[in-house]
């Protein structure tokens, strides 16, 4: 299972590129980032199956991880890797009963859930935000993050408000992995 799970892990969020779409992940895949999260919320459910189809199909190319926010379904129908889960989604040990073969990681914003995440039977949680991020709250900080990668023998990845300048702080708390959005965008 370990060798779906890469240092870097970038989610989706196709307003923000500045470029198509397809030819941003493949600009990703081509910087050696190998796990997405597909995380594309305003989209109809065919719409986000056309657009995981097409990412899967890129994906493969370059043995790359794929992972579906939050939709189980849509991560069933396209052999996705595994399903990402936001906080407040349903219990993870209820993906792992029903489709052991799916990777599940959980977001967590305390230490409690990344706790709960690991009895219930996640593979990997995401904790956030580490840094300031307009619109996502208080920020965790480097502390918080270090307490959680010591709490729990699962993966943890860092996001929110990391980059160039801080990535090296982070990294230093012994996280598994760096996820995000505009952190690879630049």
């Amino acid at each position: 299972m370990k060798n779906n799970l890469h240092k870097f892990y970038a989610i989706t969020d196709r307003k923000k590129y500045k470029i198509p779409f397809e030819n941003q992940i493949k600009l990703l895949l081509d910087k050696g980032i190998r796990m997405f999260q597909l995380r594309e919320k305003d989209l109809s459910s065919g719409e986000l199956l056309n657009l995981a189809e097409k990412m899967k199909r890129i994906l493969e190319k370059y043995n790359g991880s794929l992972f579906i926010n939050d939709r189980v379904d849509v991560a069933l129908l396209v052999e996705a890797d595994g399903v990402h889960l936001p906080e407040n989604s349903f219990p993870v040990s209820k993906i792992k009963t029903k489709f052991p073969h799916l990777i599940v990681g959980k977001s967590c914003h305390s230490i409690e859930c990344a706790i709960k995440a690991q009895e219930e039977g996640a593979d990997y949680i995401i904790f956030s935000p580490i840094f300031y991020v307009e619109g996502k709250g208080k920020p965790q900080g480097i502390k918080k993050l270090k307490e959680v990668v010591e709490r729990v023998n699962i993966p943890v990845y860092a996001l929110g408000g990391i980059n160039k300048s801080n990535i090296n702080q982070v990294l230093d708390t012994g996280v598994y992995g760096i996820a995000g959005i505009r952190t690879f965008l630049y």
